[in-house]
Order: structure tokens, then sequence, then C-alpha cells
């Protein structure tokens, strides 16, 4: 039996600013529903990924801007970079920590993103 992650909920306080965050860097806007006046369900997947976020209203408890460590895989973390510096995002510059590229942003919550690019090994 597979157990796949295919879901992570993003704690926000803005849920259209957030929307139009994660679009501006590239996710795909899959659902927003609001099935009532507590619950409203934004599920945004990176292009590529077989995960995808949820932002809204009503879907967790933690804190806006609490979530550290979320890290998305890429191909090139100096193209990522440049595609977060082009969307107006503050983004760290590509560096190399031994075990990968990676460059580094938060979105307007502050909530801690990662994205890396895998050694090659070969």
């Amino acid at each position: 039996m597979d157990w796949k992650i295919e879901l992570v909920a993003i704690p926000v306080t803005d849920v259209d600013r957030a929307k139009d965050f994660y679009t501006s860097i590239g996710f795909h806007a899959d659902h927003d529903h609001t099935p009532s006046p507590e619950i409203r369900f934004v599920q945004l997947t990176p292009p590529g990924s077989g995960c995808s976020i949820c932002i809204g209203r009503g879907l967790t408890g933690a804190a806006p801007g609490s979530v550290e460590g979320m890290q998305m895989v890429v191909a090139s973390a100096q193209q990522a970079y440049e595609q977060l510096v082009a969307a107006g995002v503050e983004a760290t510059p590509v560096q190399d920590m031994g075990w990968g590229l990676f460059t580094f942003f938060k979105d307007p919550d502050g909530n801690q993103w990662a994205v890396q690019e895998l050694p090659n090994y070969s």
C-alpha cells in the first residue's frame, strides 16, 4: 500500500493575498471553495508537483507564518531564484549547502520555504 503526502496546510492571515502570492510564483490554483461561512478551502499546486498546499479559513489551528521547512526540489536553483525575484519575491541568492544548491524565501505571512537543486553524485 502506498502512503502519499498529497496536501499540506499552510496557515495564512489573508487568503486572497496568499493566493495571489503563490499563483504569482507559478503555483496552479486548483480549487477555491467556500462550503460554509467558517470554511474556505484553496488548493494550490507547484508546477510538476504531486503534492499541493491548501490555504484558507477554518482549515488549521496553526498560527499564520509558523511553517518552517517546506521544501521544493527543482532542476535549477538559479533559475528558481531568478523566477522568484522576477515575481517580486525576496529570495536569498543561491547557496551551496553541500547536499544541494538552495534558495530560500518566505510568503507574505512569513511561512518559510526552501528550494533545492539536488547534487549530481554520478
